[in-house]
């Protein structure tokens, strides 16, 4: 009976002092909460009050063989308040939340609040998605190279006037001794024919068509004549008025000229 009374007094004694410290050691009962940090320095907080931690938050990935040899990532950003749901504070419990799948400190994924945790098994976003940039490559030309500048053929050499004579085109004259003759001058040289003289074969013609005689007149080139160039010129060509007697009349068939 003694045994049996010491056992029920010291389970008596436990459960007493486990009454004691849930209602705060006899005093008016409180509502229960669980540390999540560490408390503010100063006076003592009251109950019910949330108070931040003061330096930055280390995240580590648990079960991470890295985490023993440094920290897998760190912010220097505040916690936001506990119990926002966001991955940069101590979830309720005092536990570290953490992305589903992945780790806090994970490259290219900074927690924070507003930010939205990365779906599980997406690795983080590099810095660069693109890549370096490699080096350049060389274009090819928009269109065919420039023929290259061809130098003008040089200038034939200078030949000198060379003059040829149309046949003589004839038309009366208002004396019988008298024809109007228009001659066309063709210089095939490349140099000027600048002065000469045309030389006129008129023959005097009887009135039965016999050629008694033929008389030669010249007068001046229609100088200049350029090289290349053609120049007509109608001419008077006459003769002494006896030369021709009443009923016959006078015929220039040939023309010649020189020049220089």
């Amino acid at each position: 009976m003694r045994k049996g009374t010491r056992a029920a007094t010291a389970l008596l004694a436990l459960c007493c002092t486990a009454a004691v410290g849930l209602t705060g050691c006899g005093g008016p009962a409180r509502e229960g909460f669980s540390a999540v940090g560490a408390a503010a320095p100063g006076p003592e907080r009251g109950a019910g009050e949330q108070v931040a931690p003061q330096g930055g938050v280390e995240f580590q990935q648990l079960g991470d063989p890295s985490a023993a040899g440094g920290s897998a990532g760190s912010s220097g950003t505040p916690t936001g308040p506990q119990g926002s749901g966001t991955a940069g504070g101590p979830a309720p419990g005092g536990a570290m939340s953490t992305a589903p799948g992945g780790s806090a400190g994970a490259p290219g994924s900074t927690a924070g609040p507003g930010r939205t945790p990365a779906p599980p098994g997406t690795p983080g976003t590099p810095a660069n998605p693109s890549g370096p940039s490699g080096p350049a490559v060389p274009t090819s030309p928009t269109g065919p190279p420039g023929k290259p500048g061809t130098t003008p053929p040089p200038p034939p050499p200078a030949t000198p006037a060379q003059l040829t004579l149309s046949a003589p085109a004839r038309s009366a004259a208002a004396d019988r001794w008298c024809e109007r003759v228009t001659v066309t001058f063709t210089n095939t040289g490349t140099t000027a024919a600048r002065s000469g003289t045309v030389s006129f074969a008129t023959h005097v013609i009887g009135a039965l068509g016999i050629d008694w005689a033929t008389i030669t007149t010249t007068q001046p080139l229609p100088a200049p004549v350029a090289g290349g160039a053609s120049k007509a010129q109608t001419y008077t060509v006459c003769l002494e008025a006896w030369r021709v007697p009443l009923g016959m009349h006078v015929d220039t068939r040939k023309v010649t000229a020189t020049w220089n």
